[in-house]
């Protein structure tokens, strides 16, 4: 994966694009994103250990609405030394790995990154958080964004993909 590539063309389309979620005011003083660099010990093939029910969850959102997937499954990855686990969501849409981590309001987005795995043939997932990037409500808040479940809450960094976006409303 050449991040550099993919991070030029991420913010292209937020100055550029007329979809991007920025104001036109953000537009106009954007100068980029901020991201971590690349980290490859954080680029991950995992096994998921799947929810054998998969029971759909309802999700609120920044807006009080409310969006339902799947309980894909788990798996568990060691970041600075220990054990973590996450849960995988599933809709029509795809994976949807929403995760805090122990930055969230500091070095990153307060409410959470979002992550979409890549199923790979062999049925393992791959889980690039050098992909991680924050939900367009993180820089508008007009946007409806699912809010990360209390099961994906870590408690140790994850020092990959986006940073916190500082034109933000609530980071000023």
């Amino acid at each position: 994966m050449d991040y550099t590539a993919f991070r030029a063309e991420k913010d292209h389309f937020f100055k550029h694009d007329r979809y991007s979620p920025l104001t036109p005011r953000q537009r106009r003083e954007f100068s980029g994103l901020d991201y971590f660099p690349p980290n490859p010990d954080l680029r991950l093939i995992v096994n998921v250990e799947p929810d054998p029910e998969q029971p759909e969850v309802v999700i609120q959102t920044s807006t009080g609405d409310q969006q339902v997937y799947r309980r894909y499954g788990t798996f568990t990855f060691s970041v600075e030394g220990g054990k973590n686990r996450l849960t995988v969501f599933v809709n029509e849409h795809g994976f949807f790995l929403p995760f805090v981590d122990s930055q969230a309001g500091k070095e990153t987005y307060g409410a959470g990154r979002y992550l979409e795995p890549e199923q790979l043939e062999d049925g393992r997932l791959l889980v690039d958080f050098n992909l991680a990037y924050n939900p367009y409500c993180a820089y508008n808040e007009n946007w409806s964004c699912p809010l990360t479940p209390w099961e994906n809450r870590l408690k140790v960094p994850i020092r990959a993909g986006e940073k916190n976006f500082p034109g933000h409303p609530e980071t000023g």
